[in-house]
């Protein structure tokens, strides 16, 4: 099992620069597949990106590729999400999440990973 808390939310004007952590509780946090969700008010929770356990794949939803990286310290228990080039329908609470699986699969789908954290909003104005 393993528990998620979610840190470096925040308001950040358009073209700026956030980097959200993930810091993973349970001693097999280098087994689990991680990923980012996010949310927006009225809007269902969606994929923004997954790593696998070994950090050698990754995969991200398109309207972030080129500008999001996830990577992840598995010494630090940690994932991170670095955002670049913020717009403003980045805006959303976003969510880290585990799946308990060494294998390279990314599902799209909130009801296939395992664990989730609480938040952390990310504003950005315009």
């Amino acid at each position: 099992q393993v528990q998620l808390v979610e840190s470096g939310g925040g308001l950040v004007q358009a073209g700026g620069s956030l980097r959200l952590s993930c810091a993973a509780s349970g001693r097999t946090f280098s087994t689990y597949t991680m990923g980012w969700f996010r949310q927006a008010p009225g809007k269902e929770r969606e994929f923004v990106a997954a790593i696998s356990w070994s950090g050698s794949n990754t995969g991200y939803t398109d309207s972030v590729k080129g500008r999001f990286t996830l990577p992840r310290d598995n010494v630090k228990n940690t994932l991170y999400l670095q955002m670049n080039s913020l717009k403003p329908e980045d805006t959303a609470l976003y969510y880290c999440a585990a799946r308990d699986t060494m294998r390279s699969i990314f599902p799209w789908g909130p009801s296939e990973w395992d664990y989730w954290g609480q938040g952390t909003q990310v504003t950005v104005s315009s």
